[in-house]
């Protein structure tokens, strides 16, 4: 074999070599797409072929959790809730039986601050799966509309997997959904043996491990301002979730008035006070979530109070006048330090 030959094997079998390496080195891969009406980002710390196999582990798990809860799907477990007869029991599937059944606790827990029963308001506010109204719902229209609100009204039978109104309701699962749906990644990946990733669907967070390296995954808590994008503080994280609320991104305004998506049960209408965003972190998201938007209902005050009885880390921040004001919890203070 000429000398020319050799060289060109020997190229050959090295670059053979350096992309079997390539494909055995561990390091930090991310899984992207768009699920459940917003997107997702899943980052871990794998091989190439890991992360392949991961990715349609990733996308199944984040389609059957929309396949349930979703109220835009007709035959999604919420949608046939939504449309059965008070009384009559509905087979759902045990993923929609779990979610509902810490969706009410955290209800219990808040004094109904979160409510999953608030369907018929987030339609008539327009941030449901109906076109936004011509005009804001009247004063009368929201009264009646409270009259089919109250999670108090809906039970679950566990061992059967089934659910019932006992009066008029319909359930809004978008409060806690999101953040279940980080929890069923995150333990599809544990499943995997994957020990070292970050979460993400629609802002809301599950982390654990670290990156190549021993270096810690930092995540942000974002500048409420509804025309920048900046972090107010940057935590380094372990293992755990973090969830957060907040009143600046969906919304629309009207006659100079700003409506925010999230609403208040109590009456009816979009929350209208200074507290404009809410963190929280837990182990499991769903918690996250939940306590996150029942904490930015409550307002400063009383989302502190909540805060600090249920032991949670939590960051607050408060509009005040043209910056903010932030508060944090004993729990939060304990894990990341002072803001200061």
């Amino acid at each position: 074999m000429s000398a020319l030959k050799w060289r060109g094997l020997i190229l050959v079998v090295l670059t053979a070599l350096l992309t079997a390496c390539g494909d055995r080195e561990v390091a930090v891969r991310t899984l992207a797409g768009y699920s459940m009406g917003t997107s997702y980002s899943v980052k871990l710390v794998s091989t190439v072929a890991q992360a392949q196999h991961l990715d349609a582990v990733v996308r199944s798990r984040l389609e059957t959790v929309d396949q349930a809860m979703s109220t835009y799907l007709p035959r999604s477990d919420v949608s046939r809730f939504n449309d059965a007869a008070v009384n009559d029991w509905v087979d759902v599937s045990p993923l929609t039986v779990e979610v509902v059944s810490l969706a009410l606790d955290v209800a219990r827990l808040s004094d109904g601050a979160f409510d999953p029963t608030i369907a018929p308001l987030v339609d008539a506010w327009g941030f449901g799966p109906q076109p936004r109204p011509d005009q804001i719902p009247s004063q009368p229209q929201i009264d009646d509309l409270l009259k089919q609100v109250g999670w108090a009204a809906i039970e679950i039978d566990d061992a059967h997997h089934r659910l019932r109104k006992t009066a008029e309701r319909e359930l809004d699962l978008s409060g806690i959904a999101k953040g279940f749906a980080v929890d069923q990644v995150a333990d599809a990946l544990a499943n995997e043996g994957i020990v070292d990733y970050l979460v993400e669907v629609g802002g809301e967070l599950r982390f654990s491990g670290t990156k190549p390296g021993d270096e810690p995954w930092r995540v942000g808590i974002e500048t409420p301002d509804s025309g920048a994008r900046s972090a107010y503080r940057i935590l380094e994280v372990g293992t755990g979730a973090m969830a957060t609320s907040g009143d600046y991104r969906n919304y629309y305004e009207e006659d100079g008035v700003r409506y925010s998506h999230t609403l208040d049960p109590s009456n009816g209408r979009p929350i209208h006070h200074s507290l404009v965003s809410v963190s929280v972190l837990a182990d499991d998201c769903a918690l996250s979530d939940a306590f996150a938007t029942a904490m930015l209902v409550k307002g400063y005050d009383e989302a502190q109070t909540l805060a600090e009885s249920q032991g949670l880390a939590v960051m607050l921040i408060e509009r005040d006048g043209d910056g903010f004001t932030a508060w944090q919890s004993e729990r939060f203070a304990e894990l990341f330090g002072s803001a200061n």
